[in-house]
């Protein structure tokens, strides 16, 4: 012990938690968060129309996400951001919760937690195109063999026919891949709670004729339970979860808290036999951990991304000699939500 050191500062320093555990135990609770949202999605659907629930849950969470960037007095994004967050809006304002709001009504939420396990494989490969590089072969290896699992998985829920609703879902997976590599890029400008805030704030005044529309058709009866998985998905997952897993990305390093989204499959499964009275079956368990695997598995070989201009050796390469470049940039967040 170095006895310069006072002991009061010592003691604080080894009961202080680490930022890497903090981060963590943040990541679990923003996975958490969003395990949810497929589970309470499926209770919304059953009164209220799905298109109206994946529009009107943004604009309802534009309110707080304004009254907070107000609150922390946070500057507006210039001009040449607005671009960028337009982007983030299609992929997880508009398009991911519409999107699976809409198949929530056709199949159950344990079915689409397995399809959006590949979610993480897409939102790096997103993150790469966006980036301008190209993903390496063994890459493009892991990707195929968990799209082949989610193919597999869906035709044999189908009686061997595809159903719509994994189109939707596969369309939802695009569509929140995109929103979140750019998020995660527009993040390390504006920071993650800012980015999430005020992409809701900007898409509320073209949502709100939207919305109106749609509750004169609609309308907006419901049952409590219906009321309930709404108002979570409004308040939790398109804003309070966000804010958890950006937390948590920052101060954990997303190469770390990333891993704990391995856990999110598996936790909406439980989630959906304990909210929605689900009964996933042995089979759906089994290809969740075969998806789940493929994802750890890709995760755990660091595979480098390379920029677009390079050959197809560089492609190869193994990250321990990869470009400079391609260690430089940093892996995108991939949380979502939903």
């Amino acid at each position: 012990m170095d006895p310069a050191a006072h002991p009061d500062d010592t003691a604080t320093r080894a009961g202080a938690m680490r930022p890497e555990t903090r981060g963590l135990l943040l990541g679990l609770v923003g996975v958490a968060v969003f395990s949810l949202t497929l589970p309470m999605t499926r209770l919304a659907v059953v009164d209220l129309d799905p298109v109206w629930i994946g529009l009107t849950r943004a604009l309802l969470a534009a309110l707080p996400a304004a009254a907070w960037l107000a609150w922390v007095g946070a500057p507006r994004p210039s001009r040449e951001m607005l671009p960028r967050l337009a982007i983030v809006a299609g992929g997880v304002i508009v398009g991911f919760p519409t999107l699976t709001s809409v198949a929530m009504r056709h199949v159950d939420a344990s079915h689409g937690a397995v399809v959006l396990g590949v979610l993480p494989l897409a939102t790096a490969l997103a993150g790469a195109w966006l980036a301008g590089e190209r993903p390496s072969r063994s890459y493009w290896a892991f990707a195929v063999l968990g799209a082949g699992l989610v193919c597999a998985f869906a035709l044999r829920a189908g009686g061997g026919r595809p159903q719509p609703a994994d189109g939707l879902l596969v369309l939802a997976v695009i569509a929140a891949a995109i929103g979140y590599a750019e998020g995660a890029r527009v993040s390390q400008t504006l920071g993650g709670p800012q980015t999430i805030c005020w992409t809701l704030v900007y898409a509320a005044p073209f949502l709100a004729p939207v919305v109106a529309w749609l509750s004169w058709v609609h309308g907006v009866e419901a049952r409590p339970s219906a009321w309930l998985g709404f108002a979570y998905v409004t308040l939790f997952s398109q804003l309070l979860g966000f804010f958890a897993w950006y937390k948590a990305l920052a101060i954990g390093g997303i190469a770390r808290v990333s891993q704990v989204q391995l856990l999110q499959t598996f936790m909406t499964l439980g989630f959906a036999a304990v909210v929605a009275g689900e009964r996933p079956t042995l089979a759906t368990w089994a290809f969740a951990a075969a998806v789940v695997a493929v994802v750890a598995a890709q995760r755990a070989s660091a595979i480098a991304f390379v920029p677009r201009g390079a050959s197809a050796v560089a492609a190869a390469t193994p990250p321990a000699v990869s470009s400079a470049p391609a260690q430089a940039r940093p892996a995108p967040p991939t949380d979502p939500d939903r």
